[in-house]
């Protein structure tokens, strides 16, 4: 699997599965304990399965950490309204929105100059 593709969507829910799978590669270990080849091989896939779900959930953690940060850090504008019940994406939706109604009533369109510009001539 790519880093890329293991690293996209939701890191806590893949971390969730890929320390499932190692439970499930240990306890088959477990089960095939007498047999040495087959309890290295299937201890050393239950240890990978678990490395990788804890690294995913580290990289979770840290993830949910920067993106409070970061909206921490957001000017008051991009939260929305001053109660928060926007999501900062919805509060610079509006602004923008704001800011070009605004500059379409300020502004003369090219129709306007156009008229404008022949009963001059």
């Amino acid at each position: 699997m790519a880093l890329q593709r293991l690293l996209s969507g939701d890191p806590s829910k893949s971390s969730k599965l890929y320390l499932a799978i190692g439970v499930l590669s240990l306890a088959k270990a477990i089960a095939v304990r007498n047999d040495q080849e087959r309890f290295r091989r299937e201890l050393l896939d239950a240890g990978l399965f678990i490395g990788v779900g804890i690294a995913l959930r580290k990289y979770s953690q840290l993830k949910a950490e920067k993106r409070a940060e970061l909206e921490s850090q957001l000017p008051g504008w991009v939260g929305g309204s001053e109660g928060g019940t926007e999501s900062p994406a919805a509060g610079l939706q509006s602004f923008a929105k704001r800011r070009l109604q605004d500059q379409s009533e300020t502004e003369p369109t090219i129709r306007d100059r156009a008229r404008g510009i022949v009963p001059s001539l």
